[in-house]
């Protein structure tokens, strides 16, 4: 007995087009179930990195308020806004910090700056990077202090025209064999550092009444609520 022979319309170009629209279909609505399915979990765990990332460059002493709440908007010259998170006692601001992004040797590094209402560093951390291993990647400080030393310095300590590597004829080593990757950090930060100086009356400003909801306590709880 032969086998049946397929129906005809399978060899018509529109239904191998439509079979083949019906299965990209089918795969998008997965692909958008997996998202919203992770999505909170997701921005969870951003908020989560961002708050242990800010409790390095801003001392829990200093402050009584959750850093995530209320963040400032900070207009820049170039038409772009800097997330500010301020530190506060009571509603005065006793440090603030902010992210700093350049450019390095194997690509863009993000650093997290915290400083005090006086314009001192409290911390700096990077965030991310794609630096060499080895080498540009000291500027972590899972792999090395270099980066602690900045703690206590401010644009007067030392002078402005000091704030780079020693190589350009700064205060700042440079790792062996990797000169761009702390020439570039030195200089965010120096810009870091002229942005508080240039805009400190609108970072310290006496800050709004707090909301009471805390963004720390819903990170704790995490996405489904309370235990």
């Amino acid at each position: 007995m032969s086998a049946k022979a397929a129906p005809r319309y399978r060899e018509y170009p529109g239904y191998q087009a439509g079979l083949l629209g019906g299965f990209a279909l089918i795969a998008a609505a997965l692909l958008v179930m997996g998202n919203l399915a992770t999505r909170d979990a997701i921005e969870q765990r951003r908020a989560e990195d961002l708050l242990a990332s800010l409790d390095q460059v801003i001392p829990p002493a200093i402050h009584d308020n959750d850093l995530l709440e209320n963040p400032l908007d900070l207009p820049l010259a170039s038409g772009e806004t800097v997330a500010v998170y301020r530190a506060l006692k009571g509603n005065e601001v006793a440090g603030v910090a902010y992210p700093l992004s350049t450019q390095g040797y194997g690509g863009s590094i993000e650093l997290i700056l915290g400083l005090s209402a006086r314009g001192e560093i409290l911390g700096v951390r990077a965030l991310a990077h794609a630096e060499t291993p080895g080498l540009g990647d000291k500027i972590d400080v899972s792999r090395d202090h270099w980066i602690l030393g900045f703690d206590g310095l401010s644009l007067g300590n030392p002078p402005i025209e000091r704030w780079a590597v020693k190589k350009d004829g700064g205060d700042f080593d440079q790792f062996s064999g990797a000169t761009i990757t702390p020439r570039a950090v030195v200089g965010a930060l120096k810009e870091g550092l002229v942005l508080f100086r240039e805009r400190k009356d609108t970072l310290l400003a006496p800050a709004v009444a707090r909301e009471t909801t805390s963004r720390r306590a819903a990170i704790d709880e995490g996405p489904g609520g309370p235990p």
